[in-house]
């Protein structure tokens, strides 16, 4: 993971991937000789912005609306900044991708935009690879806590342009810390976090099933495939 990498981030009116709306996104190619290129959206979600997503994000429904583009308009030139480099075989650094990329999924088939084509992949996820390599430290697990703790630069949590930074330094730092994660290949790497994640959803929902016996938490990565019946917003 020492080459070309993109990474996205994604602001929303909500937690649930299935019903959530973006309000922002970031794309940043980071790697290479070059310094990191971003490009950011602000997109009108068409809905109110709920106040706890507006304090989140700090994104308003006023802001939306006066500054939003159409939704149609914004996802195809977010997919048309993902497909090329994918298809190429540049890794997309996703954090929490289940959430990020379902939102998207959701998103692009809410206004006919065609989604990415095939298996969205390969896809680095630096959450499956800090609970895989370091499953049983206490704390949590946001991007600020992972990025304090493994000293990475983060210069604004929430913000989706700073959040994709982050990510991307992320994925670089993790391999260095971790040589079992370095030597393997983009494409093994990948199919590893899927069984990973997988194991890590099985184990979160056992753990909520100890109070909530109806709890279920979605095992499905990168994405969840369209109407799955499992969810989780944790």
């Amino acid at each position: 993971m020492s080459g070309p990498m993109m990474a996205l981030d994604v602001e929303t009116t909500g937690t649930d991937p299935e019903t959530a709306r973006i309000v922002a996104a970031a794309i940043a190619a980071v790697g290479g000789d070059s310094p990191p290129e971003t490009t950011a959206w602000l997109l009108d979600p068409g809905i109110e912005v709920p106040a706890e997503a507006a304090a989140i994000h700090g994104i308003t429904t006023e802001q939306t609306r006066a500054d939003g583009q159409a939704p149609a308009d914004a996802l195809a030139e977010i997919i048309a900044a993902l497909a090329e480099p994918l298809a190429a075989g540049c890794p997309l650094v996703v954090f929490r991708a289940p959430y990020a990329l379902t939102v998207l999924a959701r998103e692009c088939a809410r206004a006919g935009v065609p989604f990415l084509d095939g298996d969205v992949a390969p896809v680095i996820d630096p959450s499956v690879l800090d609970k895989q390599v370091d499953r049983y430290r206490r704390g949590r697990r946001t991007l600020p806590a992972l990025c304090e703790h493994y000293r990475v630069r983060h210069d604004g949590p929430n913000d989706p342009v700073q959040d994709a930074l982050a990510a991307a330094r992320l994925a670089w730092r993790l391999p260095r810390g971790f040589p079992d994660l370095a030597a393997m290949a983009l494409a093994d790497l990948h199919t590893q976090q899927r069984t990973w994640a997988a194991a890590q959803a099985a184990g979160l929902q056992a753990h909520l099933r100890r109070t909530d016996p109806a709890a279920t938490v979605t095992a499905d990565w990168p994405l969840i495939p369209p109407n799955s019946q499992e969810s989780s917003s944790v």
